[in-house]
């Protein structure tokens, strides 16, 4: 059952993470400076409220797996949540930050679109390791 929640956690992650990286982070550049700050700050807000319990949910089962059992899967699939909680708060939030206090520059822009990709492609990888786990290899 603990396999099942992690895979939903993993998809819901893997559908949100998309979607910024190809909807959100690029509609930036398309507002002007005052709309974004404004707009921004309601996103923040609202997407942390999808964000962080799945980001919460993710980590708690990584961690509970790999206590009860250490293989290839659960040891790198920690060592990647937790990787990207900490790009998470030590990189983005910082640049989302910069948005909200007025930074609306298109190369700040970019970069969060450009730099986000690393957490696409994890979150990638996490979600086909958790559902490879799931249905093919037998809960390992």
């Amino acid at each position: 059952m603990i396999e099942i929640t992690r895979l939903v956690l993993d998809v819901g992650l893997l559908v949100l993470i998309w979607m910024i990286q190809l909807i959100v982070y690029p509609s930036f550049l398309f507002y002007t400076a005052k709309e974004l700050i404004a707009w921004h700050k309601m996103y923040t807000k609202a997407i942390a409220l999808i964000v962080i319990p799945l980001m919460l949910g993710q980590l708690g089962i990584a961690i509970y797996q790999v206590f009860l059992l250490q293989n290839t899967y659960t040891l790198t699939s920690i060592i990647l949540v937790v990787f990207l909680w900490g790009i998470t708060l030590l990189k983005f939030a910082p640049m989302h930050q910069q948005i909200s206090d007025g930074n609306t520059h298109v190369q700040l822009l970019k970069k969060l679109v450009q730099n986000n990709w690393i957490r696409t492609l994890i979150w990638t990888i996490l979600c086909a390791m958790s559902a490879t786990s799931v249905f093919f290899l037998n809960n390992l």
